[in-house]
Parts: structure tokens; C-alpha cells; sequence
């Protein structure tokens, strides 16, 4: 799949709340291809941003746009949330929900939820109800719930925050498939091993603005600002 809604472009982008900045001004450009990995410390503005770039959060200032209307995008991506949430149905009707909303046929969506039910280890649990999974299943449905449909963009927030190895590494793989089969995919991450295992390339947040944004082999061995040279040391940074 080549995506035909990018390159993503943000002018000048805001938000405030309450009368504090929480993002921005956001000047930013991200191209067709790759896994861009958005770090920085807590309180920083990634998820604001990716937020942003989803259409999910209102801007008080600048523009979103992509290279499509946004009606034609917003149906073309995908967002899954830290907190995986799954819907009070079984394994099977979590991935078969976002096939019915577009009309995909019956045997169609059938055969591609027995699919992903075996790519996330859960073919033998598709009748089990999806509130009793473990939080490693929950999030691989979660992300499986979002790439049946082939999304042009993924977005992720914190993907494999509080799992185990294990569960780390599936989602990882079946990151490296979706980007295989050209899906872009923009997630944040606290871990810094896993983000230079994924990027292509990487985003610096801190005060809710981007400092530095650089292919990923410059981004993490030659950092050009003070501000994320002292985050790689794990300084404390405002």
C-alpha cells in the first residue's frame, strides 16, 4: 500500500487550555514513509501532539492539513490509546466492529478476523469476552482492532507502557509487519531502547514545543541541542 493522505503538514499549531499553552506553536512535516517516534519527559506535549495530528484535539491556533480533505483522512487512520480499550463483546467482535462500520462482506471480514486472531496468539479465544484478557492481549487486540482495515496512519500513545518482554516484542513485530505493508505509523514511547530499535526518525517534545527533529541515527548519536543531550543522560529537564 502506498498512502495517498500524506505528507502530514502542521502551521503554526496551538493549544491552550484554561488559558495555558499546553502545545505549540508546532511548525512540523512528516513525510510518506517510516516509524517516527515522538520522546520526551512527562508533561512534554507528545501526547497533545499526537493527539493533534489525529484530529482528536481541538487547536486554538494554526492548522492540520493533510494532502487529501480531512473528512477523506480521518476515515484513512488509526489511533490506539495507552490504556488499550476494548468493547464489551467477544475477541472476535472487537476485530470484526471497525469491518462492519465500512460494510466490509460477511465471509470477507470473517476471514480477516480469524486472521488477525491467530497473528495476535488469540485464535483460540475469539469467543472469550474481551474484558477478561490480560493487559498484553488487550493491547494486541487493540492493535489489531486498528490495522485490519490497513490504515494509511497509525498513531500510538505509549503502546507497551507496563508490559512484559514478551508482550513488548509482539507488538513490535506486528509494528515492523504494518510498516511492511506501508502503513505510517507516529508513536510516542518512554523507552528510549525501543525507540531506537523502531524510529526512522524522531521528535524531541519539551514545553510542549518540538526542539529537535532529525533522522534517527543523528537524532540518537549526535544530538544537536542542549535540552535532549541532558535527556539522554536522564537529567531532570523543564
Amino acid at each position: 500500500m502506498v498512502s495517498t493522505i500524506l505528507p502530514l503538514t502542521l502551521e503554526g499549531a496551538m493549544v491552550r487550555r484554561r488559558g495555558k499553552r499546553l502545545l505549540g506553536p508546532v511548525d512540523l512535516a512528516l513525510d510518506t514513509q517510516g516509524l517516527t517516534i515522538i520522546v520526551g519527559p512527562n508533561g512534554s506535549g507528545k501526547t497533545t501532539l499526537l493527539r493533534v495530528m489525529h484530529g482528536v484535539e481541538r487547536l486554538s491556533a494554526g492548522r492540520v492539513a493533510w494532502s487529501v480533505p480531512q473528512a477523506d483522512a480521518r476515515h484513512r487512520q488509526a489511533y490506539v490509546f495507552q490504556t488499550p480499550i476494548v468493547l464489551r463483546r467477544s475477541v472476535a467482535d472487537n476485530l470484526r466492529y471497525p469491518l462492519q462500520l465500512v460494510g466490509v462482506p460477511r465471509a470477507k471480514a470473517d476471514a480477516d478476523v480469524a486472521e488477525w486472531g491467530t497473528r495476535i496468539g488469540l485464535a483460540a479465544r475469539m469467543g472469550l469476552p474481551a474484558a477478561r484478557l490480560s493487559g498484553g492481549e488487550k493491547q494486541k487486540l487493540a492493535l489489531a482492532r486498528a490495522l485490519i482495515r490497513a490504515p494509511d496512519v497509525l498513531f500510538l500513545d505509549e503502546p507497551c507502557a507496563n508490559l512484559d518482554g514478551p508482550s513488548t516484542r509482539d507488538i513490535e513485530t506486528l509494528l515492523a509487519d504494518a510498516l511492511a505493508a506501508g502503513t505510517r505509523i507516529i508513536m510516542t514511547t518512554h523507552d528510549l531502547g525501543q525507540a531506537r530499535r523502531l524510529a526512522h526518525d524522531a521528535i524531541f517534545m519539551l514545553g510542549g514545543r518540538v526542539r529537535e527533529h532529525a533522522p534517527a541515527q543523528a537524532f540518537f548519536n549526535a544530538p544537536a541541542t542542549p535540552e535532549l543531550q541532558a535527556f539522554f543522560r536522564g537529567d531532570i529537564i523543564t
